[in-house]
């Protein structure tokens, strides 16, 4: 079975009133009856639908139309863009809500004295704050530092445990690397 184009009846509605094919050719093409075309002709049924062109969209081509509206046995055949769409593994942005946002400076004061090892960047990115208040929260130079309570972002659900601990690799591979480059640099 072939698939339908995109907005069937916008699509019939277009092709009547833009093209000198029939109304079975019509039908087929949108997977619609041949008595709804009928109708969507006659005015009875659609009323106020604007039409939508098969053709900017890609889903026919003036030839293909060109073709079937000479042969009125010939079906229209649907053009399909092979686009491909690749998923790269982004992380979206997760909502946080109003009532949470407080929170984000108290999860980061909870990395900064739990986990001393990672950057301030590192913090700002898994809490959602910049690295300015990251580092004023450290300094203890935040405008609201003596309101902050420490509070765990993975028991609040700012992020997942999986994000935190992977910060954590890469907090633990920068160390690593940084005092290889330390040992290096004495020899």
């Amino acid at each position: 079975m072939s698939e339908a184009p995109l907005m069937p009846v916008a699509t019939a509605v277009w092709l009547i009133e833009n093209t000198s094919l029939t109304f079975k050719q019509i039908a087929e093409f949108c997977k619609m009856h041949e008595v709804e075309v009928q109708s969507i002709a006659d005015g009875e049924v659609g009323k106020g639908i604007v039409g939508y062109n098969p053709i900017i969209s890609g889903q026919l081509s003036k030839e293909e139309i060109d073709l079937s509206s000479k042969d009125a046995d010939r079906p229209l055949k649907i053009s399909f863009n092979d686009i491909k769409i690749e998923s790269q593994n982004k992380k979206n942005k997760k909502y946080i809500p109003l009532s949470k946002r407080q929170d984000k400076p108290d999860s980061a004061l909870w990395l900064v004295k739990n986990h001393q090892k990672l950057k301030d960047s590192q913090i700002a990115k898994l809490v959602g704050i910049t690295s300015a208040s990251v580092k004023a929260i450290r300094n203890k130079s935040y405008w609201n530092i003596n309101n902050l309570n420490p509070k765990d972002p993975v028991a609040i659900g700012l992020f997942s445990q999986k994000d935190l601990l992977e910060s954590l690799e890469k907090a633990d591979r920068r160390i690593k690397r940084e005092q290889k480059s330390k040992n290096t640099n004495k020899i």
